[in-house]
C-alpha cells in the first residue's frame, strides 16, 4: 500500500476514574464512547488503566482484581458495538502475571492488545513490584492509517520501546498516561511529547486523565502535535472532557499487526482545534489542591469536613481551599482558644466565617487542659503539646459525632522540620497544604483573595491573618520564629535539601550559613517519624513527603 495524505478524527477521553470502581469507570467510558461517535470520530483514546482506576497499587498483584478487570474489559467490549475504535486501559493477567495494558475495541471486540514496556520504580510509582513489563510495539492499521501505540512511562525513556515504535514507521502515535501533576510538569510534557513526534515523524496524541487519587492530583492536559512537534490542539488542565481534533496523517506507512480497517475517511467539515490557555503557577497549584481535596472527600465517601480555624494563615488557607472544593455548606469550623489565644485570633477566626458562611462554633479548651494538669503535672513543652492534643482530640470527637472528615493544616516547612505536635494539630483524614511550604502559603491566600476583588467578591482570607506574624499561641507571646529560621530563607534551604536532595556541603557551596544548615538538616533528619503518621495530602512538589520521599525512622547516617 502506497502512502498517502488522510486525515483522522481523534477523541480524547480526559475523565476521571475511580480505583476499584470497574463497573462506574466502565460507564465513564461507554459515556465518553458515545460522545465523541457524536462528534464524528474515528479513534476515542482514554487514559492508562481506566477501567480500573490509577494507581491500583497491589490491587494489581489480587487475582480477584485481575480477574474482574478482564471480565469487565471483555464485557465493555461488546458493550462498545461503534466502529470507533477505542483504546481503552486497562488491568490483564498473562500467564498469571499482572499486566498493565491497553485494548484495542473495534466493532464489540478486542482487536489487539499492547502491554506496558517501561515501568517506572521511582517517586511515587512502584510499578516493577506491581505488574511484569511487556516486550512488544503495536502497530494497528485503522482507516488504512497506521497506529502505534504506547503507554506513559514508554514515552519518557530515550531509546526505549518508542524508538522501536519510531523505526516501525507508524503513520500516527497514540499514548494513554497516568500522569500524576507537579509544579511546571505540563512544559515538561510538552517537551516530551514534541521530541517522541519529531522522532516518529508522525503525529502523537497524548491523553491523561483527571481527579485525585489519595496522594496524587491528575491534571488532564491532554495534548495532540503534529510530526514535527508543532501543538495542534491542549485540553484544559484539572477538567473533565472529551477533546475532538482532526489530524493530518500519512496512510499505508508501516506493516501492522493487525488490520482493524482500511478504508480511507472522508471528513466533510473539519474542526477547528483549541489550545487551552495555561494556568498561571498559584492557579495551578490551587486547582491541583481543590480538585485532589474534593476527590479524596467525595471518592471515599464523606459529605462535608472540620477545619479547627485559628485565626492563622495555615488554617485560613484550607479553610478556604475547602469552600472552592466543597461549598461554604459543606465546611465546618471551630476555633479552639487556650488562655494563651489572643483576642485578634478568635476575631479573625470569626471573621472568615462571616466571610465565607461556613458553619462555625468556639470550644474553649482550657477547662480540659486543667482537667488533664490536675491529673499529671505537665510543664514546658510538655504543657504546649497538651493544648495542641486537647485539640486534637476535640476535633475528633466533633468528627465521630457528627461525621464530618478532619482536615489537617500543616504545611510543608513544618512538617519538614518536625513543628508539630502528633496526636494534636497533626491529626486528620486529609492534609491539603502538607507539600505546600510557608513562602507559597501566603501566596496563594493573596492570590486567592485577589481573585476574589477582581471577580467583585468578598476575599475569603482577613488580610490581619496573613500579615501577621505566624504563632502556635501555645506560651505566652510564642512565636514561630523562637523556634525556626524565618520562612524565607528556612524554605531555600528545605528546597535545596528536601525537594532536590542536596547535602550538607553541597548548600554551603551554594552561600547558606552553615550554622543554618545544621540546624536545618538536623531538624528535618529527627522529624521523619512525625511525617510517617501523618495523613495523606496532595503531591504538588517534585518530592513530596510520603510515597515521593522515603527514609528510614531509624538512622544513624548524619549529612554533618
Amino acid at each position: 500500500m502506497k502512502s498517502s495524505t488522510t486525515k483522522l478524527r481523534l477523541a480524547l477521553a480526559q475523565i476521571n476514574p475511580t480505583v476499584g470502581d470497574l463497573a462506574g469507570n466502565a460507564a465513564l467510558v461507554k459515556s465518553a464512547a458515545l460522545d465523541a461517535q457524536k462528534a464524528g470520530a474515528h479513534i476515542a483514546i482514554f487514559p492508562e488503566m481506566v477501567l480500573t482506576g490509577y494507581p491500583v497499587e497491589d490491587l494489581a498483584l489480587r487475582p480477584s482484581f485481575q480477574l474482574g478487570s478482564k471480565a469487565a474489559i471483555a464485557q465493555l467490549a461488546k458493550e462498545l458495538e461503534t466502529e470507533i475504535a477505542s483504546i481503552v486501559g486497562y488491568l490483564d493477567q498473562v500467564d498469571g502475571q499482572p499486566q498493565n495494558m491497553v485494548a484495542v475495541i473495534s466493532g464489540g471486540e478486542i482487536k489487539a492488545r499492547y502491554a506496558k514496556c517501561h515501568l517506572p520504580n521511582y517517586g511515587v510509582f512502584d510499578e516493577y513490584r506491581n505488574f511484569k513489563a511487556g516486550s512488544e510495539t503495536l502497530v494497528v492499521r485503522i482507516h488504512g492509517v497506521d497506529v502505534g501505540i504506547a503507554i506513559c512511562e514508554d514515552l519518557w525513556i530515550d531509546g526505549g520501546i518508542t524508538a522501536q515504535l519510531a523505526a516501525r514507521n507508524p503513520g500516527l502515535v497514540l499514548v494513554p498516561n497516568g500522569s500524576p501533576f507537579e509544579r511546571n510538569k505540563d512544559d515538561v510534557r510538552l517537551a516530551l511529547v514534541t521530541k517522541r513526534a519529531r522522532e516518529a515523524k508522525a503525529p502523537l496524541a497524548y491523553v491523561n486523565m483527571t481527579g485525585g487519587q489519595d496522594d496524587l492530583v491528575f491534571d488532564g492536559d491532554s495534548i495532540v502535535v503534529d510530526h514535527t512537534g508543532a501543538v495542534i490542539a491542549r485540553a484544559p488542565q484539572f477538567e473533565d472532557g472529551v477533546m475532538v481534533v482532526d489530524v493530518d496523517v500519512e496512510a499505508g506507512t508501516s506493516k501492522p499487526d493487525v488490520v482493524i480497517s482500511e478504508a480511507p475517511v472522508t471528513i466533510e467539515k473539519t474542526l477547528i482545534p483549541g489550545i487551552a490557555h495555561r494556568l498561571g503557577d498559584e492557579e495551578e497549584i490551587w486547582n491541583a489542591i481543590v480538585v485532589g481535596l474534593r476527590d479524596y472527600v467525595r471518592k471515599n465517601g464523606f459529605n462535608s469536613v472540620l477545619v479547627g480555624l485559628s485565626g492563622g494563615i495555615d488554617s485560613a488557607l484550607v479553610t478556604a481551599l475547602a469552600i472552592d472544593a466543597l461549598g461554604s455548606d459543606r465546611v465546618h469550623a471551630v476555633a479552639m482558644p487556650s488562655k494563651y489565644s489572643s483576642e485578634h485570633s478568635i476575631a479573625d477566626a470569626k471573621d472568615l466565617a462571616d466571610r465565607t458562611s461556613i458553619g462555625f462554633r468556639v470550644v474553649e479548651i482550657q477547662p480540659m487542659v486543667d482537667a488533664f494538669r490536675n491529673e499529671v503535672e505537665l510543664t514546658g513543652l510538655a504543657e504546649e503539646n497538651l493544648q495542641a492534643r486537647v485539640r486534637g482530640t476535640t476535633l475528633m470527637g466533633i468528627s465521630n459525632q457528627e461525621g464530618h472528615l478532619v482536615l489537617a493544616t500543616g504545611n510543608k516547612s513544618e512538617l519538614a522540620c518536625g513543628y508539630s505536635t502528633l496526636y494534636g494539630d497533626a491529626v486528620g483524614g486529609y492534609a491539603p497544604i502538607k507539600d505546600i511550604y510557608k513562602v507559597d502559603v501566603w501566596a496563594l491566600a493573596r492570590w486567592r483573595n485577589a481573585v476574589a476583588i477582581e471577580a467583585g467578591e468578598t476575599p475569603p482570607i482577613p488580610v490581619r491573618s496573613i500579615e501577621k506574624e505566624p504563632s502556635a499561641e501555645l506560651r505566652p507571646d510564642q512565636k514561630d520564629s523562637d523556634s525556626l529560621p524565618e520562612y524565607e530563607i528556612l524554605d531555600e534551604v528545605l528546597r535545596n535539601y528536601v525537594d532536590e536532595d542536596h547535602g550538607h556541603n553541597e548548600l554551603i557551596a551554594m552561600g547558606f550559613d552553615p550554622a543554618l544548615v545544621k540546624r536545618v538538616i538536623a531538624m528535618v533528619d529527627k522529624a521523619e517519624y512525625k511525617r510517617r503518621q501523618y495523613p495523606p495530602g496532595p503531591k504538588i512538589s517534585k518530592r513530596a513527603f510520603g510515597k515521593d520521599r522515603r527514609l528510614p525512622m531509624t538512622s544513624h547516617w548524619r549529612e554533618l
